[in-house]
C-alpha cells in the first residue's frame, strides 16, 4: 500500500515538472527569430541584400517531440508561422511557413537554447550550434 502511494506521488510530481518544462509560444517565436537572423546574415553576405527587419506572427505548434541531445532534455518542435520581411523598397509576406526547431532546457532549468544542427557528411553525426534564448 505504501509503495502504491509513493509511486503515485512520484508519477504526479514527474508529470507536473515535465509540464513546466515545455516550450512556450513566446519561446518558439524567439527561437524562430534567432534562426532567421542567422539565415539573414548568410544571405546578406552572399547576395548583398539589405534586410531592414522582419515580423513573425501567427505561430502554430503542431508537434513537440521530447528527445535528448548531448545528455540534456530537448524538444523537436514543428509548426508554421507567418513571416513579413521588410526590404528597403517593399515588404514581402509569406503565410504558413513551416518550421522545425530544436530547443534545449539547460541543466539548471532556468534558460533555453536553440540548437541548430550542422551536418558535415552523411556518415557523421550532426554538430550542434547553440544559441541562448533570452
Amino acid at each position: 500500500m505504501v509503495r502504491f502511494i509513493f509511486t503515485g506521488i512520484l508519477v504526479l510530481l514527474t508529470a507536473c515538472s515535465s509540464i513546466a518544462l515545455l516550450p512556450t509560444y513566446e519561446l518558439v517565436e524567439q527561437a524562430i527569430a534567432i534562426q532567421l537572423e542567422q539565415t539573414q546574415q548568410e544571405l546578406k553576405q552572399k547576395l548583398d541584400l539589405d534586410f531592414q527587419n522582419f515580423d513573425i506572427t501567427r505561430v502554430s505548434i503542431t508537434q513537440q517531440q521530447p528527445l535528448t541531445i548531448e545528455n540534456l532534455p530537448a524538444y523537436r518542435v514543428q509548426g508554421t508561422y507567418d513571416l513579413t520581411v521588410k526590404l528597403p523598397k517593399k515588404q514581402i509576406t509569406q503565410p504558413q511557413k513551416p518550421f522545425e526547431i530544436y530547443l534545449q532546457i539547460q541543466r539548471e532549468g532556468k534558460s533555453w537554447r536553440l540548437l541548430l544542427p550542422e551536418k558535415i557528411s552523411n556518415n557523421t553525426p550532426s554538430i550542434w550550434h547553440s544559441y541562448l534564448i533570452l
